[in-house]
């Protein structure tokens, strides 16, 4: 029985020819969405070069499995015997190793946080239960929900292929969809919980920070822009804002929102023609050196260097 970790796995997908996290990403994709891919794990076992003598460091990963074959999951104090049609998901801070028995069916997709991170998705990835609940997020499907995951997954597979601009954005809520099937499978999964403080600050927060987004024409302009901004409008004080959303998402108030005007600076940039002084006035900086500074300071390029880089990159 051959034993398949994740990382290794990963290395196979990448072909051997190289050890960089972009070899599991699709060549158009867009940097910013996070990192994302999906596979058939039939076509992989047509294609899969021989197994590497070094593991492929994959553990930014989290990953969404639909198998139907036999194989077991091998966790560090348990292994789990699977037989029939079944969901499975991983996540980076609980390994395991696979170990397929016979022919293998079936799709995966592997993801990075950044893809579904708080401004994009609307959750708290490690929050939900099917990451942070104990045991082992493994669940038998019915021939039902079998079919339901199954055309999930081929939907996400037909999106991956087409040249839909928002492409990711729709992959983005089937990956969401596969997330509340789990869910819903777990044994004691409330479907309405009651969130405690902390979460709700969260969620109010980044509700209130999708409000001010998209930028639709040069003149809507972002009304707030400070973390002080942000909490007067929610009626707590910053500093016990700035510690909540930093004990739920591991980012402060001020990277929170940094985080989804760069976003929006991008798309600006690349998806418009306006000028670095109309994307900076709509983004509430006082003016294009301002912006120019921040925008720096947080994708390591210049407004108009980034334009012209992705701008090429989508010509060539």
């Amino acid at each position: 029985m051959d034993t398949t970790s994740f990382e290794e796995l990963c290395f196979r997908l990448s072909t051997g020819l190289s050890t960089d996290l972009s070899a599991l990403l699709p060549r158009d994709i867009q940097q910013e969405v996070g990192h994302f891919n999906v596979f058939s794990l039939t076509d992989l076992a047509q294609t899969a070069p021989e197994k590497p003598a070094l593991p492929y460091a994959c553990r930014a990963f989290y990953k969404i499995s639909l198998l139907t074959g036999r194989s077991q999951a091998q966790y560090v104090n348990d292994t789990i015997e699977i037989a029939r049609p079944t969901l499975i998901f991983s996540t980076p801070k609980i390994p395991f190793y696979w170990l397929p028995e016979g022919r293998q069916t079936g799709q995966f997709c592997v993801f990075t946080a950044e893809f579904l991170q708080p401004t994009k998705s609307g959750v708290l990835l490690d929050e939900l239960p099917v990451f942070k609940a104990p045991g082992y997020p493994i669940y038998s499907l019915s021939e039902t929900d079998f079919l339901r995951v199954q055309a999930i997954f081929e939907q996400i597979q037909a999106e991956m292929a087409s040249d839909y601009a928002y492409k990711y954005d729709l992959i983005r809520t089937y990956v969401l969809q596969l997330i509340h099937i789990g869910q819903k499978l777990q044994s004691g999964t409330v479907l309405h919980p009651n969130h405690n403080a902390s979460a709700r600050l969260t969620s109010l927060f980044i509700e209130l920070l999708e409000r001010q987004f998209p930028i639709e024409n040069p003149q809507q302009q972002v009304r707030l822009r400070t973390a002080i901004d942000y909490a007067d409008h929610l009626a707590v004080h910053v500093n016990h804002l700035n510690k909540v959303l930093k004990e739920t998402t591991g980012l402060t108030t001020t990277d929170l929102i940094a985080g989804r005007i760069v976003q929006e600076a991008k798309g600006l940039l690349t998806q418009t023609d306006w000028t670095i002084a109309n994307i900076a006035d709509s983004l509430g900086f006082a003016d294009v050196a301002h912006f120019a500074k921040f925008f720096k300071r947080e994708t390591s390029f210049a407004p108009g260097a980034f334009r012209t880089q992705v701008n090429s990159l989508n010509y060539t």
